[in-house]
């Protein structure tokens, strides 16, 4: 567990299911996305599933037990070498939280545990117009350009 001057960053694990419902709470306000991140939220054993897998890492920010701020990571494991890629998919820091360092020390946790786990890159991606993630990703790392597509499933 680190610590930004006044918030500890926990890694959450199965045995932290509440800290994971606060998590999910916050990045639906966070995003302005209720619906997505508290309507249908996974039942216990496939949260625990998840926690003690091997490629997802949730960290949170707390104060005076309130998820402020987090962060969903996957490892992905390369093919053509013993290495691995960590992907940021979901960061956000509560509305009266932000601008305290809370993002950039949990970037920072992130890259220990992505270091210990043998992996050469975290990457990000942020939405044009989304200046504040651009702002920080862009002091933290190196920026590309890339297309995105999503893919339909078919089902």
């Amino acid at each position: 567990m680190t610590r930004t001057d006044r918030f500890p960053i926990r890694r959450i694990r199965s045995g932290d299911l509440a800290l994971m419902d606060g998590l999910l709470t916050m990045f639906g306000e966070a995003f302005e996305d209720r619906d997505t991140y508290n309507s249908k939220r996974p039942g216990k054993d496939y949260m625990v599933r998840m926690l003690d897998g091997e490629s997802f890492i949730a960290l949170a920010a707390v104060r005076e037990g309130e998820v402020v701020g987090g962060l969903a990571a996957y490892e992905l494991r390369k093919f053509e070498q013993e290495r691995s890629e960590v992907y940021i998919y979901d960061l956000a820091v509560s509305a009266a939280h932000r601008r305290q360092g809370i993002a950039t020390a949990l970037i920072e946790e992130l890259k220990g545990i992505a270091s210990a786990r043998g992996s050469y890159v975290i990457f990000v991606q942020a939405d044009y117009g989304d200046d504040p993630a651009i702002a920080l990703y862009s002091k933290l790392g190196v920026r590309e350009e890339v297309l995105h597509f999503d893919i339909a499933v078919g089902r």
